[in-house]
């Protein structure tokens, strides 16, 4: 059992389970019905995106400066009790069950999933 940090819309891996879509919107120009067929996402999960403000300041951190801000600032947003709890379920699922979580971002490393993917490990999820 375990939590994979996908790419949304790229090729499911065997044994993936539920795809979480972690984005504050869902896929521009797809139907609703195609989220799962063309795999973006089961079940829309926007809880542990970046804010609609933070969000706007993400697209632009190209460098190490901007993205440490943004960084900082999405780990305050987590902190909140009903993104704690939503990431406290996430790590306990983990050991239960496969799901992934995602974002549509090409590069991890500049992307709120990998921070995700600390937090989550930090909670002692079983993170592949």
């Amino acid at each position: 059992m375990t939590i994979r940090i996908v790419k949304l819309g790229s090729p499911r891996e065997k044994g993936e389970g539920l795809r979480i879509g972690t984005v504050r919107r869902p896929p521009r120009g797809v139907r609703k019905e195609d989220y799962s067929s063309k795999n973006f996402y089961d079940v829309w999960f926007p809880n542990l995106s970046p804010s609609t403000s933070l969000l706007k300041q993400a697209h632009p951190a190209k460098d190490e400066k901007s993205w440490k801000a943004f960084k900082r600032k999405f780990l305050a947003e987590l902190k909140s009790p009903d993104a704690s709890r939503d990431l406290d379920l996430l790590a306990a699922l983990s050991h239960q069950t496969d799901l992934s979580i995602g974002c549509y971002c090409e590069d991890e490393r500049r992307c709120h999933r990998s921070i995700l993917r600390e937090v989550l490990l930090e909670r002692g999820a079983d993170v592949k």
